[in-house]
C-alpha cells in the first residue's frame, strides 16, 4: 500500500514596534491607555513547511529559532513550555491537525531584548501563518488580541497590548485603550512630505546587550502600587500620546522630536532603571549633534534600543551617526524603514506529491 505525503510551505513575516509615545499606559494597571508607536522592518520572519499524510507522531512540530541556534520538537497538543516557551504556546492556541507535521523556521532582523516587541511579532507571525493552514485567517485586529492573550494568559506574562497591534497592523498608529485590553486604533495618514522627512531621519540605535521587560514591568508595577506619583506620570505619558498624535498629522517634527525627549524624561520618572547609563550616553550624543528627539523604547532598561530622530541636515545626521559608533561597546545602528503593512502571509502550496511509506 502507497502513502502520499502531501507537501506546502506558508511564509509570514511581521514588523517590529518602534518609538512608543505613551507606553506604559497600554497596560492592566494604566486603566486607560493611549499610544502613538511605529512599525518598522525587518521585522520577525516564519516559514512552515506543512507534510500532510497518515497520523503523525506526538512530537509533530519541529522548531528551529536561528537566532538562539537552537532546534527543538514538541507536541502541539501537549506542550511543556520548557523550552522557548512563547513559540510553544503560540502553536497550541492553533494546532495543526492530527495528519499534519510541522517544520518551522523562525528569524528575527533584530536582536530579541532591545525593547522593539519582538516577542509580540513573532507570536503575530506564527499565528498568521497557523491561521493560514486552517484557511481561515482572522483580520489583523484579532490576531493581535489572539497573540496578547498567549503572552498574558496561557504565560502569565506582563504585556501590554501596543506590541501585538503594531506587528498585526502595521503603519504610524494611534492606539487608545479605553479599558484593559480593549482598544480602538488608527492609523495616522501623513503627508508625503512628512513621511519622507521621517523615515530619513528616525535611527534605531541598539545599546548591547538584552533585559527582561516582565522584570521591569514587575519593579515599575510596585512602584504603582503606591498610588500618588506613578499615576499621574501614567496621566502625563497619555497625554503625550495626543499631542504625538497632533504633531505628526501638522507634519511638525520639531514638537515631535520635543515629545519624544519629554516622553523618556518621564519613564525616568517613572523608574530610574528604564534609562540605563548607556542610553544616557547615546542621548548626550545625539543632543550634541542637533537631534530634534530621542526615546527609550518600549520597557527600556539595559539593553532597552534608542530611536533618535535625527537632525535635518543629511551631512551633521551622518557626522552623529559615526560619533555614536564611535562610542564603542556594542552600540551600533540597526538600520530599519517604516512599515505599512502590518501581518503578511505567502501560502505556497506545492503541486507534487511524495510518495512514502511501502508497497504491499
Amino acid at each position: 500500500m502507497m502513502h502520499h505525503r502531501r507537501e506546502r510551505v506558508i511564509h509570514s513575516s511581521a514588523p517590529i514596534r518602534i518609538n512608543d509615545i505613551g507606553g506604559w499606559t497600554d497596560t492592566w494597571f494604566s486603566g486607560e491607555g493611549k499610544v502613538v508607536n511605529m512599525s518598522a522592518r525587518p521585522g520577525v520572519k516564519v516559514r512552515i513547511r506543512v507534510t500532510e499524510g497518515p497520523p503523525a507522531a506526538a512530537n509533530r512540530v519541529s522548531m528551529h529559532a536561528v537566532n538562539y541556534r537552537e532546534t527543538f520538537s514538541f507536541d502541539p497538543n501537549n506542550p511543556d513550555f520548557t523550552v522557548h516557551p512563547l513559540l510553544q504556546a503560540a502553536v497550541a492556541a492553533c494546532p495543526p491537525a492530527g495528519d499534519q507535521s510541522l517544520d518551522i523556521t523562525i528569524q528575527s532582523a533584530v536582536p530579541a531584548g532591545i525593547s522593539t516587541g519582538t516577542s509580540a511579532s513573532v507570536c503575530v507571525a506564527l499565528l498568521g501563518a497557523l491561521f493560514s493552514l486552517r484557511g481561515d485567517v482572522p483580520p489583523p485586529e484579532n490576531i493581535a488580541r489572539m497573540a496578547h492573550r498567549v503572552e498574558t494568559e496561557k504565560l502569565g506574562w506582563q504585556s501590554g497590548i501596543q506590541d501585538q497591534i503594531s506587528a498585526a497592523c502595521g503603519g504610524i498608529r494611534f492606539i487608545h485603550m479605553p479599558s484593559y485590553p480593549e482598544f480602538r486604533t488608527e492609523i495616522l495618514l501623513l503627508s508625503e512630505n512628512t513621511r519622507m522627512e521621517l523615515e530619513n531621519r528616525l535611527c534605531l540605535i541598539d545599546p548591547g546587550g538584552s533585559h527582561s521587560s516582565t522584570a521591569l514591568h514587575e519593579q515599575v508595577i510596585r512602584f504603582l502600587e503606591k498610588k500618588g506619583t506613578g499615576f499621574r506620570i501614567l496621566r502625563q505619558l497619555r497625554d503625550l500620546a495626543d499631542r504625538a498624535h497632533l504633531a505628526l498629522l501638522d507634519g511638525d517634527l520639531s514638537d515631535f522630536g520635543s515629545i519624544m525627549s519629554s516622553n523618556t524624561e518621564l519613564q525616568r520618572a517613572l523608574h530610574t532603571d528604564l534609562i540605563s547609563p548607556e542610553a544616557d550616553r547615546i542621548i548626550e550624543t545625539a543632543r550634541s549633534f542637533g537631534a530634534a528627539g530621542w526615546k527609550v523604547n518600549g520597557a527600556g532598561g539595559r539593553g532597552g534600543s534608542l530611536t533618535i530622530l535625527g537632525p535635518g541636515d543629511p551631512e551633521r545626521r551622518q557626522r552623529m551617526k559615526k560619533a555614536l559608533a564611535d562610542l564603542g561597546g556594542d552600540i551600533r545602528e540597526l538600520p530599519v524603514f517604516l512599515d505599512d503593512r502590518g501581518l503578511v502571509i505567502d501560502d505556497i502550496r506545492e503541486p507534487g506529491q511524495e510518495p512514502v511509506g511501502h508497497s504491499e
